[in-house]
């Protein structure tokens, strides 16, 4: 995968953000759908935000290793919060976590399906065939 960064990316974000990445035409591609904190036991994680969040990327994980990829295969991520005042909870998070080659990121606040869900995260991946 080929990083494009035209114009500077902040020092903090540098490791896991790009403003663009191309992928070659033979690459097979995977397009996950948003995952939440609820594991394959159909509960939601304990412990807040973090707890769901690392459930969600855990879930990410798993459908990604189904591929024969892993994180490190991922071009983009989108993370949807029910609450503004997370994004620092998920800076730390992804930089821990989902600090994988630096990714399309998009961050979105809005509700989502279930009251209790804080956090949804969905990924595109893409690896050589």
């Amino acid at each position: 995968m080929k990083r494009h960064n035209p114009f500077p990316v902040l020092k903090s974000y540098e490791a896991i953000y790009a403003h663009g990445v191309e992928v070659p035409p033979a690459a097979r591609t995977i397009h996950v759908s948003g995952q939440v904190g609820v594991g394959s036991d159909g509960r939601l994680a304990e412990g807040g935000f973090q707890a769901q969040c690392l459930q969600a990327i855990a879930n990410i994980e798993a459908v990604l290793n189904s591929a024969r990829m892993t994180l490190d295969n991922v071009v983009k991520v989108t993370v949807f919060l029910t609450q503004r005042e997370d994004l620092s909870l998920l800076r730390d998070v992804r930089a821990n976590h989902l600090a994988v080659a630096p990714a399309v990121t998009v961050i979105i606040v809005a509700g989502l399906h279930d009251p209790d869900w804080l956090v949804e995260i969905e990924a595109v991946a893409a690896a050589e065939p």
